[in-house]
């Protein structure tokens, strides 16, 4: 085990300076206080425990930020507090996220900013920051991998945004479907300038006339993206769906042309359109044989024709009559007579 020893806020209890150039050619001194009110510094002292290794840390660094975990831990109400020391009088915390990530995450109370080191994963500090309710996004990171940070923060909107669009746009097609008796939904997401034209005597042969049709063209450009169908998937998931498949697939808009085929039958060919599509189901039995199980079971109340025809023991030398199963019995010819 390791041991650190942290400052606990001596860099936030002194003001930073900002020079700029003055009209005169002069410089004028401008001082920010940041934060606002200095934290003076106190003598007490907590060891944390994090992955192995020994945090010392003024437990006054985390009284500015009493809408986190550790605030709340370490603030007015610490004696309330639902995390106790262990008979070292050491708080073991943050179970699951490892040294390094606690690193950062102590200096996001120590100057306000979350800095990310290069080869330090941003998901796992992610996941670290929800835990802990620190807030994430560009005011509270810096990170050099901007794609890395920038796909966490896409994250973020597109959960939110793909939270509308299930209220608005997907739960109405789900419930018109299950009003209908089913148990699950196949939707498919068309553009607003998509045209649905088909031939009511010869529609598609796909089933697509069982589909729900959303005219959507932001949901549609929503889906173009892998990473968003992931989180779309994950959420629908959390929302208690089940067998969820969402992809890209040809859908048929409108005749192209008619075939006529011998004997007078015709042919329609359909012009079809790449769109997204989602497929999802609510039955709470999917996990069950949905087939009719025909097995043959022995009969206990028939144990053989010759019980069932109230004749005695068998005889001494004659060939035993094979038990028959009830369907059997039932369904299959007649026994041949004892007689013959």
């Amino acid at each position: 085990m390791t041991e650190e020893h942290a400052t606990g806020g001596a860099c936030l209890s002194q003001s930073a300076c900002r020079v700029t150039a003055g009209a005169g050619g002069g410089a004028d001194v401008t001082k920010e206080a940041w934060p606002a009110q200095p934290r003076p510094l106190s003598h007490d002292r907590v060891t944390l425990v994090v992955d192995g290794t020994h945090f010392v840390v003024d437990p006054a660094v985390f009284t500015a930020y009493p809408d986190t975990v550790l605030g709340r831990m370490f603030g007015r109400a610490r004696q309330h507090s639902f995390m106790r020391p262990n008979a070292k009088g050491e708080y073991e915390i943050a179970e699951g996220i490892g040294a390094n990530i606690f690193r950062v995450i102590l200096d996001y109370y120590r100057v306000g900013v979350l800095h990310c080191p290069e080869g330090l994963s941003l998901a796992e500090l992610r996941e670290a920051c929800d835990y802990l309710c620190i807030n994430f996004d560009y005011s509270t990171v810096r990170c050099r991998d901007l794609s890395a940070l920038l796909h966490e923060l896409s994250n973020d909107g597109t959960r939110g945004q793909f939270e509308a669009f299930l209220e608005k746009l997907m739960v109405p097609a789900m419930v018109a479907s299950a009003q209908e008796g089913e148990r699950e939904c196949h939707i498919v997401v068309l553009t607003d300038d998509d045209n649905v034209d088909w031939d009511h005597d010869n529609p598609p042969p796909m089933g697509e006339e069982n589909s729900r049709i959303l005219y959507s063209t932001k949901l549609y450009r929503f889906f173009k993206f892998i990473e968003n169908r992931d989180v779309a998937k994950a959420l629908l998931k959390e929302r208690g769906l089940k067998n969820i498949r969402i992809g890209i697939e040809g859908y048929p808009t409108c005749k192209e042309k008619v075939k006529r085929r011998p004997g007078g039958k015709s042919e329609v060919i359909y012009s079809y359109v790449q769109r997204p599509f989602i497929q999802l189901s609510w039955e709470k039995e999917e996990g069950k044989s949905r087939h009719v199980d025909f097995q043959c079971v022995r009969s206990r109340s028939v144990p053989n024709l010759i019980t069932a025809m109230g004749e005695g023991p068998m005889r001494a030398g004659a060939t035993p009559t094979p038990q028959v199963d009830e369907l059997n019995r039932l369904n299959g010819p007649a026994p041949p007579s004892l007689d013959q």
